[in-house]
């Protein structure tokens, strides 16, 4: 049996993995890039810890796995009746499907904030802000008097938690004077942490605050320049801003629309089996469940969707799709991490002890285990690295 399977993130891999445990399966995996990006240790790496706990070849995870057939193109178009795809390389014939595409970073259509604020959703983004800082702090001696993350989610709420702690490093290397700062997170909603409990935005609040965190909530962002923002109709001079916030559908779906039911945000409406037509499976972020838009929703996703391939090639029965909640947790600065589960609440230590298990348990979802401790062991000792190419300075 062939399956096809587009998107080289969590749900992807993980689906590919479980896929090629059955020798008589071939894989195809497509992807547009050549990395598997470990999305919730991004923020770390942006703020001068190890890359090889966000990123890791695709090579790698498959180096043992003589049934998968890594392509990477970006696929554009899709013909279901012919049950082919196209992409910006070539056509590919598939049996049996599964999207797997993700979501990219939407400005809302903001003046200017595609072209002056920084990301940290890839490695090129992340490589751009820490040229920016290293072009400010050691060629021009500088150091911006404000620093602003917009977005209050958890990958906003954790840039904003460690970003100090990592200016404060690359001040000292630089040889620069101390210099009173300001980090500012900025957030349309009421509160920080939306999706999360009211206790838990309070919480993180106040972790936020004792770190010298600034927030403004209920405030939107009108436009950006080189000088700074305009949020509410106030200018705000800063140099440095970093968008964490929009997300969207993988434009696929929007672009082929007249094959998939899309909902009003764009998601793609799936039976109690994840499938969108007969023989294509959408799961992850692409998917319109409840839980969509986690890592854990993604990697859930794609092991059922996976064995259920399996169970109907040996003809047996699928199993119906149950969403799996297995909590939230949030790190905020060194060694303090908010962990929500319905009514569980962990804060401080213990909630960092979580996110520490988190990390492991995800690693381990797509890396054998000792290579999974490695690369969650890579990530524990901050170093501040040549933006170029990532080579450490001691």
């Amino acid at each position: 049996m062939n399956v096809t399977i587009v998107g080289g993130g969590f749900g992807g891999v993980k689906a590919a993995l479980e896929l090629a445990k059955d020798d008589e399966i071939k894989v195809k995996l497509i992807s547009a890039n050549t990395n598997f990006v470990y999305y919730p240790a991004l923020y770390s790496t942006a703020t001068g810890h190890h890359h090889k706990e966000s990123w890791v070849s695709l090579e790698f995870i498959f180096r043992d796995y003589t049934n998968v057939e890594l392509i990477y193109d970006t696929i554009a178009t899709i013909d279901p009746n012919k049950k082919t795809l196209h992409g910006k390389k070539d056509a590919y014939h598939y049996t049996k499907l599964i999207l797997a595409l993700g979501s990219v970073t939407t400005y809302f259509g903001i003046e200017g904030l595609d072209h002056y604020t920084f990301g940290i959703k890839s490695e090129e983004e992340i490589r751009q802000l820490q040229k920016h800082l290293f072009s400010q702090m050691g060629d021009k001696g500088v150091i911006d008097k404000r620093y602003v993350v917009i977005g209050g989610g958890p990958t906003g709420v954790e840039l904003a938690g460690a970003l100090g702690a990592y200016l404060e490093r690359l001040r000292e290397f630089f040889g620069l004077r101390e210099q009173k700062i300001q980090i500012t997170l900025v957030e349309a909603a009421p509160r920080i942490l939306p999706r999360m409990s009211e206790a838990a935005s309070r919480a993180a609040v106040k972790r936020l605050k004792d770190l010298g965190v600034r927030i403004e909530t209920n405030k939107m962002v009108q436009s950006a320049t080189t000088a700074g923002l305009v949020i509410n109709g106030k200018p705000i001079k800063t140099q440095t801003v970093i968008w964490t916030s929009g997300v969207a559908n993988a434009p696929f779906f929007k672009k082929n629309s007249a094959h998939f039911q899309l909902n009003p945000r764009g998601k793609v409406i799936v039976n109690e089996y994840l499938l969108a037509r007969p023989n294509i499976y959408v799961i992850g972020d692409n998917a319109d469940t409840a839980l969509s838009g986690l890592a854990q929703t993604a990697i859930h996703d794609g092991l059922f969707v996976a064995r259920n391939i399996k169970r109907t090639h040996a003809g047996l029965k699928p199993h119906k799709y149950k969403t799996r909640n297995l909590g939230v947790v949030v790190p905020i600065g060194s060694n303090w991490a908010i962990y929500e589960r319905g009514a569980i609440r962990l804060t401080g230590i213990p909630g960092a002890f979580m996110r520490d298990m988190a990390d492991i348990v995800g690693h381990h979802d797509i890396l054998p285990m000792g290579h999974a401790i490695d690369t969650w062991r890579a990530g524990a000792k901050p170093r501040l690295r040549i933006p170029e190419d990532l080579s450490a300075i001691d």
